[in-house]
């Protein structure tokens, strides 16, 4: 495996050459044209935005120059994951893949790149115990990866803003087609997030997200709420979880909650450490960093994230509608988790697809204890240019044997993501929890 200090020499001789952005990707395009170079991403909202409202499409005239279907999969396999052809094999009437121009769209503030450049010097990786990294600030420590564990601590602690309020619809979807909505009210704070020496941050100095959440629908779960304190490293302090108990009408510390247990609410359709395409200590698994590959991801995905667009738009059987997705073809490191021996999860191995312009996962292929493909999930990615931050607007976990699916994220007809600088540790305790869901 190359060494920190290799890394670093490379970071600086490349950079210097300007062929890695501050992020740690190429910043050229590649030799077919068909991803192009790096020119620093969406830097205003575009015309058509209006405040308060959904964000609208950056490139609204852009059309489809093909699609990629059971028919033809064939001839782009190259381009695909084993998870997406699975499901292109598994749904071949009904699902295809849109491939749209690329358009390397992301963006964030000046203090994050900032904060990516002082970690590329002093970021270290602790692997005793569950894992940890230190010496990082804001954002993502390793630009320059040299061992598949940097990765996924890079799309763990990648910047989504300090604080945002939003809603969140999910739709656990059976065999028939049939769904209700999970709809949430949620709060998320991040500490680790923010700009210089903060209140919010000498106060949850181990803390990189908090959220409180708000169930609002349906009625029989309407009232329940969550507090989580997600830390940087375990090694520190663990996982923190209260629920409100809506019979005792009070709040109480929950047992550690996180890895291989089904999520709530969700059917079992996905882990707790899938939320998020991944979430928690790196720990339970050996990470191999296998390098770069030329992919489709679900890009520049404002069409699905549209307020005109209801549920009913958008979900479909085992999948979402394809009419409204966008995939393009985008660089991604490739991590490879095989689960270490005596470690306990339902997954075996698990390989992540990470957009080397924002470190969210895009795509994780997630196999069983037998080596079969079990889940096929997938982040639809847009660039939140008010702030900006790249980061999801919807993600779809596609349970392959139970032909089932878990859409999360419809919010399309409500309140779009609003975000703040402004993070108040009072706003994320037990008491606030209590008060939030009065």
């Amino acid at each position: 495996m190359p060494s920190l200090a290799w890394a670093l020499m490379l970071f600086a001789a490349a950079a210097s050459a300007q062929d890695l952005t501050v992020l740690g990707a190429q910043r050229s395009g590649n030799a077919d044209g068909t991803i192009p170079a790096w020119t620093g991403g969406i830097l205003a909202p575009p015309g058509s935005y209006r405040t308060g409202h959904h964000e609208t499409d950056p490139f609204p005239d852009d059309q489809v120059l093909f699609e990629i279907s059971a028919a033809n999969v064939d001839a782009h396999r190259d381009h695909l994951t084993p998870g997406q052809i699975a499901l292109l094999e598994a749904y071949p009437e009904t699902w295809r893949m849109p491939v749209y121009r690329t358009r390397r769209s992301a963006s964030y503030p000046q203090y994050v790149y900032d904060a990516l450049a002082a970690n590329a010097s002093n970021a270290q990786l602790v692997t005793e115990g569950r894992g940890a990294v230190t010496d990082a600030i804001v954002t993502s420590p390793f630009p320059v990866p040299g061992r598949g564990v940097e990765v996924v601590w890079n799309h763990n602690l990648r910047w989504r803003g300090v604080r945002v309020n939003r809603f969140e619809g999910s739709a656990a979807v059976t065999r028939a087609g049939r769904y209700g909505i999970l709809l949430q009210s949620q709060d998320w704070g991040f500490p680790y997030a923010t700009e210089g020496d903060t209140a919010f941050k000498r106060k949850h100095p181990n803390v990189m997200l908090a959220v409180k959440a708000k169930v609002l629908q349906p009625a029989q779960v309407a009232g329940d709420g969550t507090l989580v304190w997600e830390p940087i490293t375990e090694n520190i302090s663990a996982r923190k979880t209260w629920q409100y108990l809506r019979g005792l009408r009070r709040v109480v510390r929950s047992p550690y909650f996180g890895y291989e247990l089904p999520a709530p609410n969700t059917d079992g359709l996905r882990t707790v450490d899938d939320f998020g395409m991944f979430n928690g200590p790196p720990d339970r698994f050996e990470w191999q960093l296998i390098g770069k590959r030329e992919i489709y991801i679900a890009y520049n995905a404002y069409r699905i994230h549209s307020e005109v667009l209801k549920p009913d738009d958008i979900v479909r059987t085992g999948h979402i509608n394809p009419e409204h997705t966008r995939y393009e073809l985008h660089r991604v490191w490739v991590v490879d988790g095989k689960l270490k021996e005596g470690a306990r999860h339902v997954y075996g191995r698990r390989v992540f697809y990470l957009d080397e312009d924002s470190w969210q996962i895009a795509v994780a292929d997630a196999y069983d204890l037998e080596g079969n493909l079990m889940r096929v999930n997938e982040a639809h990615i847009i660039n939140y240019y008010t702030v900006p931050t790249v980061w999801t607007t919807l993600e779809v976990f596609h349970a392959l044997s139970e032909g089932r699916v878990l859409v999360n994220g419809l919010d399309n007809s409500h309140r779009p993501y609003r975000f703040s600088n402004h993070g108040d540790a009072r706003e994320f305790s037990p008491n606030a929890l209590n008060f939030y869901l009065r």
